[in-house]
């Protein structure tokens, strides 16, 4: 029997929450713990692809040519430096999505039917990270509807559980609709500064209205973390003993674990 891979859209509406640097790192992450990993780069600024060192020029195949029908799942992916950890890049054709799709009427469930497919299952990935656009249109709907469930990043400032309230609207609407098993998976801390009064409070306030929902583990503010998309590579692979390696680690073992509950449930 294939192994159904679990599919988890890494998703906020707001931009610059570190929503690409977290799908970049999980994935690195879950590979680096003999996880097969397939990360699929949803947003038109291909930061992902850049971020895991696919150039411009080697984008041949890309999201847009999946999602169009133009070339089939396995011949999308591109292996990563990264053991373990390959990709479906992304380019600015994506951008041009929403208009091109207006008139299919499967518009919505494009994705789905890729990565529900027999040939994505006996590919044998264990996680498909799918990194969204920072905004709630069709691509991220498309990525909301293939997946099981959705991390949230939240960065650790002001106002960051009010964007939350419309991201959670939206879930609930594609939950109705067209997904009923969708669910949050967890919501990631980022950019997190202990010595920070206002990451503390964020943190409170987190923890008190979402609960359990919150993983334990905080990404850090991190000067690594930062710099390691200059060089294309992860920051596992920039900095090992860094302390945003050292997050993403054990995001990835509560992420393992949370998976492992609930095939057991």
């Amino acid at each position: 029997m294939p192994h159904e891979p679990k599919i988890i859209a890494i998703a906020n509406q707001k931009g610059g929450v570190g929503k690409t640097t977290t799908t970049i790192n999980l994935g690195a992450a879950l590979a680096e713990k003999n996880k097969k990993v397939l990360l699929i780069d949803l947003d038109p600024q291909g930061n992902a692809s850049t971020g895991l060192g696919v150039d411009h020029d080697k984008r041949d195949a890309t999201t847009y040519d999946l999602l169009s029908g133009d070339v089939p799942f396995s011949e999308a992916i591109q292996q990563t430096s990264v053991e373990r950890l390959t990709i479906i890049p992304a380019t600015t054709d994506l951008s041009s999505a929403d208009l091109e799709l207006i008139d299919n009427a499967k518009r919505s469930f494009l994705l789905r039917d890729v990565l529900r497919s027999h040939e994505a299952s006996a590919a044998g990935y264990d996680y498909i990270l799918i990194d969204c656009p920072p905004s709630l249109n069709i691509l991220t709907v498309n990525a909301m509807i293939a997946a099981h469930s959705i991390i949230v990043p939240l960065q650790s400032e002001f106002f960051a559980l009010e964007g939350l309230s419309q991201l959670i609207l939206t879930i609930r609407d594609v939950r109705q609709t067209a997904n009923p098993d969708l669910r949050i998976e967890g919501i990631a801390l980022t950019m997190y500064d202990s010595r920070n009064n206002l990451s503390l409070q964020v943190e409170d306030d987190a923890r008190e209205n979402m609960g359990d929902m919150v993983f334990k583990t905080v990404i850090p503010r991190n000067v690594r973390l930062s710099e390691a998309p200059s060089f294309s590579i992860p920051v596992l692979t920039y900095d090992s003993a860094s302390k945003g390696s050292m997050a993403y680690r054990a995001l990835a073992d509560e992420l393992i674990e949370r998976t492992k509950k609930k095939r057991a449930a």
